[in-house]
């Protein structure tokens, strides 16, 4: 597999001069919007080229989705053993999109890459990391139909590369954390009423899905500001407002779960973090839906715990949640 290093970064310059006027909107230590519409961005986490460890067992690359809006992927491939029971079974794929509140974070981010490494390797799957353009440059809905051109992308590339012959397109779960759990979830609602798709949506995986609303829950309240947090209130409410379409509040249905108006159900997996402030909003996306919906709670642990968590309860929490996503995807497999 050829690989392409594609990664942008935008760091926040500690010299600025105010050429740009004052600072409008910010999320302390991740971004700042200036008057004139200038955007910086920090450098959180350090961005990778698609090299992996030989003992990980998983081949990578990084492909161009669309080349005029710079959207671009990276392939997760596991080189699966060479068994009796295995040689011809084609793999399914998860279209992955990362988190970071529509407005910051990147598939090349080191955090994101060893996570779907590691989530390609144990749960015996293709993963297509979406890099989607960010807000509030481009706003929503821009970073969900990156996420259906994606699809689209696929549905026509699934005859024209090496790796697709490897791939089960009958088997695709659209996944994501935060931001990229709505991202996810939006995508798979607007794709059921596309009628010339020839690959099938099994599934989504959302991983503490992002979602919001005016009024306060239990745990947003509980959460509230607390710098131990990932995901503050402050932070969250900024993250709309920079992210959402000019004049919106937290009531738009971008900040809502989406019911999927389709024949075909969709099987849904929710990874829940017991402490995370939107711990209530993502439990009563799952409530009387038990049938589709399956529902897993971390306990211990916080927003972005499988990426960001350094402790070694962030760290065994993970390997179970990897352990549920497996079983999620692989329910009627033979091999289990």
């Amino acid at each position: 597999m050829g690989a392409t290093k594609l990664t942008h970064v935008t760091t926040i310059n500690p010299n600025n001069t105010n050429i740009h006027g004052p600072v409008v909107d910010e999320v302390e230590g991740l971004i700042k919007v200036y008057k004139d519409g200038h955007v910086e961005r920090s450098q959180l986490v350090p961005c990778v080229g698609p090299s992996l460890p030989l003992e990980l067992g998983v081949a990578c690359s990084d492909v161009v989705i669309d080349k005029l809006n710079n959207v671009w992927a990276r392939l997760y491939v596991p080189m699966m053993t060479t068994t009796k029971s295995s040689v011809s079974k084609l793999l399914p794929l998860i279209v992955y999109f990362h988190g970071g509140g529509f407005c910051v974070g990147s598939t090349s981010w080191s955090c994101y890459h060893e996570f779907l490494a590691r989530l390609s390797s144990r749960s015996r799957c293709m993963v297509m990391s979406v890099d989607y353009r960010l807000a509030p440059e481009n706003p929503l809905p821009a970073a969900y139909e990156d996420g259906v051109n994606a699809i689209l992308w696929l549905n026509k590339a699934r005859n024209d590369n090496l790796w697709t012959k490897l791939c089960d397109f009958g088997r695709i779960f659209l996944a994501g954390d935060s931001a990229g759990g709505n991202i996810a979830d939006q995508v798979a609602a607007r794709l059921a009423s596309t009628e010339d798709l020839t690959l099938k949506i099994e599934g989504t995986i959302l991983i503490q899905p992002f979602y919001g609303g005016e009024e306060r829950t239990e745990s947003e309240k509980r959460v509230g500001n607390n710098k131990s947090s990932v995901l503050t209130l402050e932070g969250s409410d900024a993250w709309w407002r920079l992210s959402l379409p000019r004049g919106a509040d937290r009531e738009h249905p971008y900040c809502k779960p989406v019911k999927i108006k389709s024949s075909t159900v969709i099987r849904t997996l929710v990874c829940v973090a017991e402490m995370d402030l939107l711990m209530d909003r993502n439990m009563e996306m799952c409530d009387g839906n038990e049938e589709v919906i399956k529902r897993v709670v971390h306990k211990g642990v916080g927003h972005a715990f499988h990426i960001l968590g350094k402790s070694q309860l962030a760290h065994t929490t993970t390997l179970e949640m990897l352990c549920h996503i497996d079983a999620f995807i692989h329910h009627d497999d033979p091999l289990k």
